[in-house]
């Protein structure tokens, strides 16, 4: 008695779970291993390209202490009092460059991964449920997991997005799920992906995409392989996000069988004041226009889908730079986005971390005759 008038007094810690219909069944029905899932997860994006959508979005983002290491006394009138008031609206044009007629690029083709992956799976004959999550954003993880489960799913697989593991993108997309969780009763299994920044199924592709593109426009004088900036000091307290840059870039160089000189690595995308990995993005290349290279193509393999960092930041910002400091021709190399190859290497890393756990199968499916089918 005491326990159930205590439940009306305290807030219920846990999520509902699903009724059953006699839960002290003492003769209970033979239970299937259930389904199992997989989440794939991105950054995340506004859900429009309007100063409200940005303001939401960046602030759940900047409020992530993964992301932002400062005291939060410090950050948080930084972020409620400047940022959130002053950055929506100078992002809204920016943003709005970009967008697409279906949406936000990153969301398009986040999307149009989950989609491939599932229809790959189920087309070698593994019935699995694949989801997508946005770390920050929607759709959110939470709601991911819940669609998940209501599925019967009680294994989920979560991979985040990024090649290369960093605190700051990988670790938070962990954080964010056993978060959620912590928040179950009845948790269902759970595995992640660290890290593909060396895997040919990710490395293969983004290879023959530059050869691709080389073979219809002709090689530069430079490629730029520009990733994703992180603050130096996050290296130095043992964020082993550098390495990953460097193991990835020289994988590439040996696959497109480039020498040292005719690469540049760079960093992009710095926020603050604080000194981040260097050389920097924008500075590189308008060292190499004042030293005589008129023709760079840009790369971010940081980046499996294009959003306003590649769409706006590399293509067109650091374009204009190059060009004012005396370059000729400026090129950005696309995302792999929905390239059949990257999608199958994906898929093919998925299976991989599928295996020991019991998988319903299914009949393989001619994907060529699923697309066709009535």
């Amino acid at each position: 008695m005491f326990l159930r008038l205590f439940k009306y007094l305290w807030p219920e810690r846990y999520l509902p779970e699903t009724e059953q219909d006699d839960p002290f069944n003492e003769d209970p029905p033979p239970r299937g291993p259930g389904k199992v899932g997989v989440l794939l997860v991105n950054l995340g994006t506004p859900d429009m390209p309007d100063k409200a959508g940005i303001k939401k979005y960046l602030g759940e983002f900047l409020s992530d202490p993964r992301v932002i290491e400062i005291p939060r006394y410090l950050w948080k009138p930084i972020l409620h009092g400047l940022v959130l008031t002053l950055r929506p609206k100078k992002l809204a044009p920016r943003y709005a460059g970009v967008w697409l007629k279906e949406g936000s690029p990153l969301m398009v083709y986040s999307q149009r991964q989950a989609d491939g992956v599932r229809a790959a799976l189920h087309a070698a004959g593994i019935d699995a449920v694949v989801e997508l999550g946005m770390r920050y954003g929607n759709p959110s993880i939470p709601d991911a997991i819940t669609r998940l489960r209501a599925a019967g799913c009680e294994r989920i697989l979560t991979v985040p997005l990024y090649p290369q593991y960093a605190a700051s993108t990988t670790a938070t997309v962990v954080d964010a799920v056993t978060r959620h969780a912590a928040r179950l009763r009845d948790q269902p299994e759970l595995r992640f992906t660290k890290r593909f920044h060396e895997d040919p199924a990710w490395l293969d592709p983004l290879a023959a995409r530059i050869e691709a593109f080389w073979r219809e426009h002709g090689k530069p004088q430079k490629l730029v392989m520009s990733f994703h900036g992180l603050p130096r000091y996050s290296i130095e307290l043992g964020d082993p996000y550098y390495r990953d840059c460097m193991e990835s870039a020289r994988l590439l160089s040996q696959r497109l069988s480039l020498p040292r000189e005719q690469i540049e690595v760079t960093f992009q995308s710095r926020f603050g004041t604080a000194r981040w990995l260097e050389p920097y993005t924008e500075p590189t290349l308008k060292a190499l226009a004042a030293s005589g290279v008129t023709e760079v193509d840009v790369v971010c393999p940081g980046f499996v889908a294009d959003c306003l960092e590649t769409l706006e930041e590399i293509s067109l910002e650091c374009r204009d730079a190059f060009v004012e400091a005396g370059g000729t021709q400026f090129r950005y190399i696309p995302a792999l986005n929905d390239d059949p190859a990257w999608i199958a290497g994906l898929a093919g890393m998925v299976e991989r971390n599928l295996q020991g756990w019991p998988l319903t199968s299914r009949a393989p499916t001619d994907l060529k005759e699923k697309a066709h089918a009535p």
